[in-house]
């Protein structure tokens, strides 16, 4: 089966990305604000105790992040004037309602993430789905006071029909394609796809790979250091996702705490949000012309 949602573009064959006062990369915080159900499995540290219910070291491990560990990473936010953009499970808004006042406080950007991190949507019919969204991105924008305009699905899920759905709700942009260094067009009309890391990810370093913390710092700057040599043209994008169960246990809170200020201090980076990343590229970026003349049907 032919991918039809986009089309093959070398970034080296496209028009410039320029942002906001000469800025080389626009940087964003892709902070995970989830709730996961006590009764079925999920991202766990441990795979042999994942397939109980109840499964309190797992469970309780993911729990640490609303309980404790983003009012850490709260507090790393604000001293380095960073607003976050939230992948918010819509189950958020009446289980952790302080979580939703701390952001409205500091203007977060909110992403909307599915209902939890335990349901999936990628076997649902077109109904199905359809009431789905619906239902994630209204209560979303009743608890926050804004609708959202971003989508990431829990573990990155889609079905095919998933970006037209959420186009014909008002949404504008999805980040579950990993694929790039800059937005680009979906040929969903007025969709696009912007860049969301899934190896610059606490999950994925510290879970996945058992790195220390001085690992992660140092992979946050060759990140960075890479994507602005990259930018001397053309503008890049680079996001750092998290997620306080895993980046703000205590022994790993203060490396993100560096990581952050070698970013906030590095010169030509917009600190900015994914709304924000999504809307200049909207207004600003030429078509893309790397479109093949025919398409494989």
């Amino acid at each position: 089966m032919v991918n039809q949602l986009f089309d093959y573009s070398p970034i080296v064959e496209r028009e410039p990305v320029h942002w906001p006062e000469g800025a080389r990369v626009a940087f964003y915080v892709g902070l995970n604000v989830e709730h996961y159900q006590v009764d079925r499995p999920s991202t766990s540290i441990f795979p042999g105790t994942a397939a109980l219910a109840p499964d309190p070291l797992n469970y309780g491990w993911r729990d640490y992040g609303p309980r404790v560990g983003i009012w850490r990473l709260i507090e790393s936010l604000d001293r380095h004037r960073i607003r976050a953009s939230v992948m918010l499970n819509s189950d958020v808004a009446e289980r952790y309602p302080q979580i939703i006042q701390a952001g409205r406080d500091r203007n977060w950007a909110w992403a909307a993430h599915g209902k939890n991190n335990s349901i999936f949507q990628a076997d649902m019919t077109p109904e199905e789905e359809r009431a789905y969204l619906a239902e994630v991105i209204g209560t979303i924008e009743r608890a926050t006071g804004r609708r959202p305009r971003g989508w990431l699905g829990p573990a990155l899920t889609e079905t095919f029909r998933t970006p037209e759905l959420l186009a014909e709700l008002g949404l504008h942009y999805v980040m579950d394609w990993s694929n790039d260094d800059q937005p680009y067009r979906l040929n969903v009309p007025g969709m696009l796809s912007v860049p969301y890391s899934i190896e610059v990810n606490d999950i994925s370093l510290f879970v996945g790979k058992s790195l220390s913390g001085p690992d992660f710092v140092q992979i946050v700057k060759d990140q960075l250091d890479q994507l602005y040599a990259d930018s001397a043209e053309s503008g890049r994008v680079m996001s750092l996702v998290l997620h306080p169960f895993v980046i703000n246990q205590p022994f790993r809170h203060k490396y993100l705490d560096q990581a952050l200020e070698y970013i906030a201090n590095h010169p030509g980076v917009w600190l900015t949000t994914s709304d924000e990343i999504a809307e200049h590229y909207a207004k600003t970026a030429a078509p893309d012309r790397t479109r093949p003349t025919q398409r494989d049907n």
